[in-house]
Order: C-alpha cells, then structure tokens, then sequence
C-alpha cells in the first residue's frame, strides 16, 4: 500500500478526487460560515446591549457548518446523498432541484472542480508527500476565502487564523522555508498591509482594506517565507489595479463601491506556491 501511495499518478488521482469532496464542503463552509459570523455578532450585540433576544420563547433551529442538512433554497428539498456527489449529481439533475426543478446555480461544480484541479497541481508540483498535501489545504482554504471575499468583503479570522498557525506548523520542519523565514514571513505580511492601510487613512480619510487582508498576507508569509511577499504585493496589487479599472471604466462601477482584495491576494499566493520562486530568480537578474 506504501508503494502504491508514493506512485505519482495514484497520488495525483487522489488528491483529485479528495478536492472534490473538499469542495463541496468548501461550499458549504462559503454559504454558511459569514452567516454563522452575522448570527454571532448579533448575539454579541443583543448581549452587550443588554436586548431581549429575537424570537424569545420560540426554539430555534441550529446553523453550523454541519446542521441543519442542505436544502434547495427555492422549496427547501433536504438534499440526499445521491444527489450531493460532487459534478456528477449536478449532472445527472441537468443542473435543477430534482423535486421543484427550479436552477442550481453552476458555481457549486465549478468549485468543486476548482478544488479538485487544485490538489492535482500540488501533486504534480510538490510530488507525492506531506508537501503536496500541506499545498492543497493551503490551495482550499485560499479559494475559501477569495469566495467568501467576493460574495461579502470578509475575510474569516476561523480561516486566516489557522492558515496562519498552520504555516508556522508545517514548517517546523522545513516543509517550505525555513522557520526563520516563515516567523519573518508572517511578521512583514501583517506590517507591510497594516503600514499601507494606516498611510491610506491618514492621507484620506478612509479605509483602503480590512484587517483579514493583513491576516491573510501574514498567513502567505508563514507558508511561503518572507522572500516571497514582494511577490505576491506586487501581483495582487497589479491584478486589483487591472480589474478595479475594469470595473470602473466599463462596467459602470462607482468608484466609492469597495472591491475586495482578498482574492487578488488569493490569486498571487497560489502563483507564489507553483512559481513564485523561479519568479523572483527571474525579477531579480533583471535588476
């Protein structure tokens, strides 16, 4: 079984079909987690304001990453187990709740490919090993989070907070960088957005970014090492740069509508994992 593990092509294929049952979980935690946060933060508020509770007397049903099972937002149809297989459910329903036939949207198999051509290409750039497995947590939790970003401009501390735990951990032993460099990493992620959020806010006035971006960018750092963060600033800003141009030249978008950047962020920490050091050897013969 060991041997069979270590062969590329078993390993690539599991890690594969592994992404795709992360990335339906991945859908799950996308829909749910934010409004786990928002039910929390209420309970926080009603607490701290000493408020009587919503719906007092009533019971109220539980909403966490495990319950209540998923349903059909159109009729609330509980969705069996046949019809929640990753792609090939969707599929197989032509893309409708089987009982109200009403659309499913296509970005659920779509994420779940994602994640499983995710964990491919850790396979083939890492190789079989713990290595490639840490790079795929890593991959999932990034497409997380940049979903998360785009549906609601949070950044979970549930996520950036172990991702960045998680990367000092997997490099006790040197896994990616040295742990000098993954303690270094983490420090100047969190500084070098912290610095530039503070500079925005006391030229404007304004926030230019949240705190879960700084997290995140330390979460890279603690993966990727220190060596790695111009990188990943450099990409992630050009990319926002881009699209938010985009958005506000042809799609008509104001430019006081905030445009999240975790996902730029998300976007260049994974061109950092495949290729970010060949990159830096290259940026640095140029100069």
């Amino acid at each position: 079984m060991t041997s069979l593990l270590l062969r590329a092509d078993f390993f690539g294929g599991m890690l594969g079909v592994l992404g795709l049952m992360i990335g339906s979980f991945l859908n799950v935690v996308i829909y749910r987690l934010p409004k786990m946060m928002e039910a929390a933060w209420l309970a926080q508020y009603a607490e701290v304001h000493a408020e009587a509770d919503v719906g007092e007397g009533t019971v109220k049903e539980t909403f966490n990453l495990a319950t209540p099972r998923s349903r059909c937002p159109h009729c609330g149809h509980p969705i069996s187990l046949l019809e929640n297989i990753p792609v090939l459910s969707y599929l197989c329903l032509r893309g409708k709740c089987r009982a109200c036939r009403a659309p499913i949207s296509p970005r659920y198999p779509l994420i779940e490919l994602a994640a499983a051509l995710l964990g491919l290409a850790a396979a083939w750039r890492f190789g079989p090993g713990v290595q490639a497995m840490a790079a795929a947590l890593l991959l999932w939790a990034l497409l997380a989070l940049a979903m998360i970003d785009l549906d609601t401009q949070l950044l979970p501390d549930a996520i950036t907070l172990p991702l960045l735990w998680g990367g000092l951990l997997c490099n006790l032993s040197g896994q990616f960088v040295p742990l000098s460099q993954a303690v270094i990493g983490a420090m100047a992620g969190y500084l070098a957005l912290w610095s530039v959020y503070w500079l925005f806010k006391l030229v404007t006035g304004k926030e230019g970014m949240g705190y879960g971006d700084f997290k995140l960018l330390a979460a890279l750092g603690a993966w990727l090492g220190w060596q790695l963060l111009p990188l990943i600033i450099l990409f992630s800003s050009a990319v926002g740069a881009i699209v938010g141009g985009f958005l506000i030249v042809l799609a008509k978008r104001g430019r006081e509508v905030p445009i999240p950047f975790g996902p730029y962020l998300a976007m260049a920490g994974v061109i950092a994992i495949f290729w970010g050091k060949p990159l830096t050897q290259y940026y640095l013969r140029l100069i």
